[in-house]
């Protein structure tokens, strides 16, 4: 399908002082997401920076490679709003937002990251083979007990830590874990990355822009996508589809917490039968010996 490139409605330099109350979508909405990255470069290549802990100077070029196609539903399961780029003609590199915890990240990063690495054209040396990165933007705790802002996965040796490969990388941007930003990542400012996609008003955004002001053009790229009608409308779609698909996860659970209580119940009763069935047979055991003593000392217990 051809690319459909909407031109963005001119807005004015000060538009942010006429912007007020909540957003009219989520910053965590993946179709704004998305936009917001092909639309505005240097918001993609500052969230980089911020996500791989690199020098700005060190993104050089980024090349989307999935452009957003308009009038693709947006309401499938299958359908997938991830931005696939190729990072200084060398990296690949593929980010998404998830907002629903679907227990399965992990296995799904895994078939991300999989169908990334390994493009080589016939006879080229294994040695050139592309570096890749999964990047997942997670608003929920992937491990409970392990919690951290920004956390890497690499191919490793269990025992001394030794890396097998830095060509293939997992990494995770948790939006619940803020507080918990390491040094690292508030010189790269993760922390106000995960700030702004968890911004709820303008009020919020503005106060970011004010403490970090190379947001400003970030946040007029904001403003610009949600008056567009058209993009509203898809990603209103979009968040219309997700509250159902978290109905539907909140559903199943209830369900399955309920299956497992009554199962629960179900052994206890079969637990306490099979108790009663114990005691029976011992107090039944009891009376047989009893009544063998007794005749055994000759006494007839039918008179």
């Amino acid at each position: 399908m051809e690319q459909d490139h909407l031109s963005l409605p001119s807005v004015p330099t000060d538009i942010l002082e006429h912007v007020h109350g909540p957003l009219p979508i989520p910053m965590t909405n993946d179709c704004l997401f998305h936009l917001l990255m092909e639309y505005n470069t240097r918001s993609l290549h500052s969230l980089l920076s911020a996500l791989l802990h690199l020098d700005p100077a060190a993104i050089t070029e980024t090349e989307i490679q999935n452009p957003y196609l308009f009038g693709t539903s947006v309401n499938e399961k299958q359908y997938i709003l991830d931005v696939k780029l190729l990072l200084n003609q060398r990296t690949l590199v593929n980010l998404e937002m998830q907002v629903l915890n679907t227990d399965n990240w992990p296995e799904r990063s895994l078939c991300y990251l999989s169908r990334s690495f390994g493009r080589l054209n016939r006879g080229d040396d294994y040695a050139k083979v592309q570096p890749a990165v999964q990047i997942g933007i997670l608003n929920f705790t992937l491990f409970p007990d392990h919690p951290e802002l920004l956390s890497n996965y690499y191919m490793i040796n269990i025992k001394n830590h030794n890396i097998y490969s830095d060509k293939f990388r997992l990494t995770v941007l948790d939006l619940t874990q803020r507080h918990l930003a390491a040094p690292e990542d508030i010189v790269y400012k993760t922390d106000v990355w995960a700030s702004l996609f968890k911004a709820a008003t303008w009020e919020d955004i503005k106060m970011l822009v004010k403490q970090n002001p190379e947001l400003h053009d970030t946040a007029t790229t904001i403003c610009q996508l949600t008056m567009d009608e058209r993009i509203r409308m898809e990603c209103e779609d979009r968040e219309e589809f997700l509250r159902r698909e978290a109905t539907t996860i909140k559903l199943k659970t209830i369900a399955e917490e309920e299956r497992d209580q009554a199962v629960a119940k179900l052994n206890l009763v079969t637990a306490e039968r099979d108790q009663l069935a114990t005691e029976r047979d011992q107090v039944t055991a009891e009376r047989d010996k009893y009544l063998q003593l007794l005749q055994l000392n000759g006494i007839d217990i039918n008179n």
